[in-house]
């Protein structure tokens, strides 16, 4: 087990943690690991479904399509490695589209499946209202408090990259939501399942706080 202690002074000392982050060639993999790395956390990188089972907490990221995604854990056989970690009660975290891959379908490029770990679904973010899309840049998060949440500023900014937006079945499951043309959910969380749509890993002193919170679950 990696033994890691926080830049955050956890004032119980050292923690015994594994991260591991799903590699399924979709997008920003090496940065999240960085993020983890500065705030004193050994994170690896691994598309192998037994480094994931014997981690603690597990990240799911990613950049890009639904679609190719889902097609990507399937050709690595990660799928059953996530079911698994989730129902072993281990933290879980989604980003960006590792969030999206959350829900039950998406309509990214068509009608696509996911891993139906929350219910809901994945829709584009509405053009009509003027907005551009892709969203790109910093809006301020709306939050209800939660354990992800901690510490945070009363008015915290967050770094967002997309076009497509989770809606969710279950408002309970909402835990955050920004403004962009209208409000959308931002961040979601049910047991020890959790996902962002926003980027913690670019979103400066904030964004490392929800890392370091999401390590300390």
């Amino acid at each position: 087990m990696i033994r890691a202690r926080s830049l955050y002074k956890n004032p119980g000392g050292y923690y015994d943690i594994m991260i591991a982050i799903i590699d399924y060639q979709m997008g920003n993999l090496r940065s999240v690991q960085k993020a983890f790395e500065y705030i004193g956390y050994d994170a690896i990188v691994s598309r192998e479904p037994h480094r994931i089972l014997d981690a603690s907490h597990v990240v799911l990221p990613g950049v890009g399509a639904f679609g190719d995604a889902v097609l990507n854990l399937e050709r690595a056989g990660l799928i059953e490695a996530i079911y698994k970690s989730v129902k072993a009660g281990k933290p879980f975290l989604g980003i960006c589209l590792g969030l999206q891959l959350l829900f039950e379908k998406s309509h990214e490029g068509g009608l696509f499946a996911g891993l139906s770990l929350l219910p809901g679904e994945v829709k584009r973010l509405p053009e009509h209202l003027n907005i551009k899309v892709p969203h790109m840049g910093w809006n301020e998060l709306q939050y209800r408090p939660n354990p992800i949440f901690k510490y945070l500023e009363q008015s915290c900014f967050v770094y967002f990259v997309h076009s497509y937006y989770v809606e969710p079945a279950n408002s309970g499951d909402i835990i955050a939501t920004a403004f962009y043309g209208v409000n959308i959910p931002v961040a979601v969380n049910r047991e020890n399942i959790y996902g962002v749509q926003f980027h913690p890993e670019k979103s400066g002193r904030e964004g490392l706080k929800i890392l370091n919170n999401f390590a300390r679950l």
